[in-house]
């Protein structure tokens, strides 16, 4: 085992000399080429988020923009804001936080632009509409690039369906057996999986349809729970605080050292994490964003860009403050979920482990929910045999309880391999595509400018690339009526 985990640890390492640098050019020429869409338009999330949806056919409400953000933040909001945030500040010290806080500022343009493209190159399911990065490159850049769809169905469907889930669980296992100090940890950590994946199994077969149902409770609910947590850990120790910010800024940019580390290490080791947590640029949160029901594309974009915010401004905050509040004197050697979990005990007390580790098990169940959709909308994308997918939901469940039993090492360093692997062939895409994105940014900000609710039709931008693949925005689906063609123009009017 040992040395498997050498060997995938080698081929990480070469991958992310190149990827965070792709990775942050792509978000800087994004920034530039939409005029820092993320900084100017974060009013309009709010107000995008709350857009009821169209009615499907046997007249039951679509996928709600609410929704897709949820199944998407299922996603993000798990353990990489827990362990994943703990694990950066052990090995590349407080200055990685500032790093992951800045790869977030800059991933909201891409973000923008990878859902914005789900949007409106999406097609329609039995359920939902369907759609992501497979999607764009097909219908975007055209069927001759098919087989850079497949490497990406291929690398989501094992790093999402497979690795992701055993992440999840493993920290879960982790957790539980820090909570259960005084039990055998192997016994703790078997009914922990086992389990994890019978819960796992009784929703995923279930459709999107009760995968939204479920994220838009439990999401929401513990997020908010950890948030208030860390609220607490910041009263107690208010004194520390103008302390703990010093620290991540001279951390930042060399000023002070941890463990050896080089200012080199501590970005890389800030922007890995910063990936796993938020996924801007990987390609993964479009596959949700192309559910929503929404009137124009640019609205779930703009939604999504909230989430980046959402995951690692607040949520990945709430663990570097906890942990940094509360153990000063870091090694190098700390690891995972223990970290956070010992380090809220100094500030609040034992219950915080036990409470902690609810906070996590909810967390990260509901990633493991999210992380399943990403793989079946792909699957589906080559496929649409029964037989095959329920072959994957049950590997996907057999992945759920063996993470429970591997090593945190290992593990991450599968993660790191193919998320590296994703983000490139999501970068092919979306770079050349991105005009697509700016377009429909600049008629989505001319309705707003007088004062209308932006609404799009594909006849609107007809030299837009692929723009008779936009199968989805003809006009046919309610949400995107034209009142003013009935003269209802004010119907559409800004109230």
């Amino acid at each position: 085992m040992e040395a498997v985990t050498k060997f995938v640890g080698a081929v990480s390492g070469y991958e992310w000399l190149v990827i965070p640098f792709a990775l942050t050019l792509a978000g800087l020429y994004f920034c530039w080429s939409t005029i820092l869409v993320q900084l100017r338009y974060i009013p309009e999330m709010f107000k995008a988020i709350v857009e009821k949806p169209s009615q499907m056919e046997d007249g039951r409400d679509n996928i709600s923009a609410f929704k897709a953000f949820t199944i998407s933040a299922a996603s993000r909001v798990g353990t990489g804001n827990v362990a994943g945030v703990a694990i950066a500040i052990a090995t590349g010290g407080p200055g990685a936080v500032f790093w992951m806080w800045t790869l977030a500022i800059i991933g909201g343009a891409t973000s923008f632009v990878e859902s914005t493209l789900a949007q409106v190159y999406k097609v329609r399911d039995k359920d939902s509409y369907v759609g992501g990065p497979a999607y764009y490159i097909t219908r975007g850049l055209g069927q001759q690039f098919r087989w850079l769809a497949v490497i990406f169905v291929v690398a989501i469907t094992f790093t999402y369906g497979f690795v992701f889930n055993a992440v999840q669980s493993n920290s879960i296992a982790d957790a539980m057996t820090t909570s259960f100090s005084g039990a055998n940890p192997m016994t703790v950590k078997i009914i922990v999986g086992v389990v994890l994946a019978a819960f796992t199994g009784a929703i995923i077969f279930g459709g999107v349809q009760r995968i939204g149902a479920v994220t838009q409770v439990l999401v929401p609910l513990m997020a908010v729970a950890y948030i208030v947590l860390g609220l607490i850990v910041c009263l107690i120790n208010i004194a520390e605080i103008p302390g703990m910010i010093a620290s991540i800024w001279a951390h930042a940019f060399g000023l002070r050292s941890f463990g050896g580390a080089v200012i080199g290490h501590v970005i890389m080791t800030g922007i890995k994490r910063g990936l796993f947590s938020n996924e801007a640029g990987m390609g993964s949160v479009p596959n949700a964003a192309a559910t929503a029901s929404v009137s124009h594309p640019a609205k779930q974009g703009l939604i999504q860009t909230l989430g980046v915010y959402f995951d690692t401004i607040i949520v990945c905050s709430v663990t570097a403050f906890i942990i940094l509040l509360a153990n000063p004197d870091l090694q190098p050697s700390d690891q995972g979920v223990s970290l956070t979990q010992e380090s809220l005990a100094a500030s609040v007390g034992g219950w915080g482990v036990d409470f902690l580790s609810i906070v996590i098990l909810f967390l990260a169940f509901s990633s493991v929910i999210g992380n399943y959709y990403y793989g079946e909308s792909n699957i589906e994308f080559l496929t649409r045999s029964k037989t095959v997918m329920n072959s994957f939901r049950a590997l996907v469940v057999i992945c759920v309880f063996l993470g429970t039993l591997g090593t945190v090492p290992l593990v991450w360093a599968l993660a790191d391999v193919f998320s590296g692997l994703m983000v490139f062939v999501n970068l092919c895409a979306i770079i050349p595509l991105g005009g697509v994105a700016v377009a429909l940014l600049k008629h989505f900000a001319k309705q707003k400018a007088e004062g209308l609710d932006p609404i799009f039709h594909r006849d609107d931008l007809p030299n837009l690339r692929g723009w008779q693949n936009m199968e989805c925005w003809t006009g046919d689906d309610p949400i995107t009526d034209r009142p003013e063609q009935y003269g209802l123009i004010s119907y559409r009017r800004v109230k």
